[in-house]
């Protein structure tokens, strides 16, 4: 049985404005969603993490695989009038948010469509909800306020004006990131950069500061 609700994807409508995106309330069934965050990697670090640097079980595994799969990607690319077939994915893990984070941007242009599932199962904290912002400036000029729980899923064509960004909040946070990425090359090299950043992490305490610093803008 799936563990997406990929009905509820195809029938939420894709909005334009600011720019293409759609949000899917409990996109993990909610049959299925306590048993997922019960095989939850433990994280004890900030940043992103790709699957290949974590203990990947069970339903979890289960859930990457379908994120992954042909039917998924066949709702995405229906959604937003694309082919990604020759695409590669890139999928990273969070399990904590530093206060750093969160800052307004937009993804890099190597991006062509970024996912964000949120995997908390309540979320009452005034800070990290994810806005849906109409301009670079200006973190209250939101579209719409997205809470990281429940299954809930973003998605989001990359483009100039793709601003998004929340408040801060520091603690934990958890979410996985699939992007559809320009090439090969791109995932590469973020698997090479967060395996550095592991590394640092694992012999020097205080490098997860340096990894905050120099990405601030999760999401």
């Amino acid at each position: 049985m799936s563990l997406l609700d990929i009905d509820a994807l195809r029938a939420t409508p894709l909005k334009t404005e600011p720019y293409d995106y759609f949000v899917v309330p409990n996109f993990i069934h909610a049959s299925a969603f306590d048993s997922v965050i019960a095989d939850f990697p433990h994280i004890a670090s900030t940043g992103s993490i790709p699957p290949s640097e974590l203990p990947i079980k069970g339903q979890f595994d289960a859930l990457l695989k379908e994120l992954e799969g042909p039917e998924f990607r066949a709702a995405i690319e229906e959604k937003f009038n694309l082919d990604l077939s020759d695409r590669p994915t890139m999928v990273t893990v969070r399990g904590n948010c530093a206060r750093s984070n969160g800052k307004i941007h937009t993804d890099t242009p190597s991006k062509i469509i970024t996912v964000l599932l949120y995997m908390n199962q309540e979320w009452d904290k005034d800070g990290g909800r994810l806005r849906i912002l109409r301009s670079g400036t200006d973190l209250e000029d939101a579209a719409e306020e997205v809470s990281p729980n429940g299954g809930t899923m973003l998605v989001f064509r990359r483009a100039e004006n793709s601003w998004h960004g929340h408040e801060p909040f520091e603690g934990p946070r958890r979410a996985i990131q699939l992007n559809w990425v320009t090439d090969d090359e791109v995932v590469a090299h973020e698997q090479r950069r967060h395996r550095v950043t592991m590394f640092l992490k694992r012999i020097n305490p205080f490098a997860t500061k340096i990894r905050d610093a120099a990405a601030p803008h999760a999401s």
